[in-house]
């Protein structure tokens, strides 16, 4: 039986990164939903659950941040790891969204391949163990 489709919610506000990061997820074989701003994303992410977030830092409404801050908070969200994705790219910038809890902080422009693989570090050992392993 194949597993159940792994769910990723892309929060970027720019229409044409978000697309290019939804497309790249859909090819690598992900469910996605997204939104271009962080008020409607927290209520997406906790109604979905989602197995990752790629969220972007510099929002329109709320900075992504504190989406992240948000998430880390709450007991039914904080196990769902989040990537950063930013424009912001000084080691500041990216200590800051380690700190605030993101799984990985990914600066623009982030490749496909890039991406995928960060994709999949934070989102491998949420199951796909092999009959067996511990």
């Amino acid at each position: 039986m194949a597993p159940a489709q792994r769910t990723v919610i892309v929060v970027e506000d720019e229409p044409d990164a978000a697309e290019m990061f939804a497309e790249m997820m859909r090819v690598s074989g992900y469910r996605v939903l997204k939104t271009y701003s962080s008020t409607p994303a927290i209520a997406m992410i906790a109604n979905e659950k989602p197995d990752v977030v790629i969220l972007d830092v510099m929002m329109p409404d709320v900075s992504g941040l504190e989406v992240l801050r948000f998430m880390r908070r709450e007991p039914e969200l904080t196990g769902i790891p989040v990537i950063v994705v930013s424009a912001k790219s000084m080691p500041s910038d990216i200590k800051t969204g380690l700190d605030a809890g993101a799984s990985l902080y990914l600066t623009k422009p982030v490749g496909f391949i890039d991406l995928k693989q960060a994709v999949e570090q934070v989102v491998a050992p949420l199951g796909d163990k092999l009959p067996g392993q511990l």
